[in-house]
């Protein structure tokens, strides 16, 4: 195989990635990057100076390839699936990459601030950040449990690169900023992504790792036990 991709198996950015190759059946090999042992990350920063996972190595094309959606649509150019992530038809298209920009800037991006606050020395908090970060989660909420009002996946009928965003940034956020009682369509939304093959498989081989978890105290005993995946 000649698809090689770094990741962390608990990050929640490389889940994106694993869940669009598992859709499609891509043959490739993933491998550990950990960024507390000097060695492993070194050889990162030489892959991708950024120091950003995941990233993919294409052997045969001699191409690093960076960022999560530029990766799935790497692989969906060179070698296709049966499921395109990106759909063919260009409206569907916008709406699909509209809604991956949403769930990785306005989902991921706030729930990390909040996860990764937890890290900071004692006396380093942001409180400020962390308190935007729990008001931008809000607003996201709410525009996803009306946008899944009367859609199964997050764009329509199918599942695409959207659904692969969302699924991560959900995961950890309804635990470190749980849904409102009354979003019914962002719950049934979150249950049916939890249902799907290819994320029950992600999230499984995450699970070894869920220790690491900031706010493991607060993980629902079905992840932590993995009976949600089974």
């Amino acid at each position: 195989m000649s698809l090689t991709l770094y990741i962390h198996p608990l990050a929640s950015f490389c889940h994106k990635v694993l869940i669009a190759f598992y859709e499609n059946a891509v043959d490739f090999r993933s491998e550990t990057v950990d960024l507390m042992e000097a060695g492993s990350t070194a050889d990162h920063l030489a892959r991708w100076p950024v120091g950003k996972i995941p990233v993919l190595h294409d052997g045969a094309r001699n191409r690093v390839v960076p960022e999560t959606s530029i990766i799935i649509e790497y692989v969906q150019q060179h070698y296709p699936g049966s499921l395109p992530m990106l759909p063919r038809n260009e409206e569907q298209r916008l709406d699909a990459r509209l809604w991956d920009r949403f769930f990785d800037l306005y989902v991921g991006v706030p729930m990390q601030k909040i996860v990764t606050d937890r890290l900071r020395p004692a006396g380093g908090n942001d409180a400020i950040g962390v308190a935007d970060a729990h008001r931008a989660l809000d607003t996201a909420y709410a525009m996803i449990d009306g946008q899944m009002a009367d859609k199964t996946w997050a764009t329509g009928d199918d599942f695409t690169i959207a659904d692969c965003a969302a699924t991560p940034g959900l995961f950890f956020g309804s635990m470190v900023h749980p849904f409102a009682p009354d979003q019914h369509h962002l719950r049934a939304y979150f249950e049916r992504l939890l249902a799907r093959p290819s994320i029950k498989r992600t999230l499984e081989e995450a699970r070894p790792f869920f220790s690491m978890f900031p706010y493991r105290e607060v993980m629902p005993e079905r992840f932590a036990n993995g009976s949600a995946f089974a």
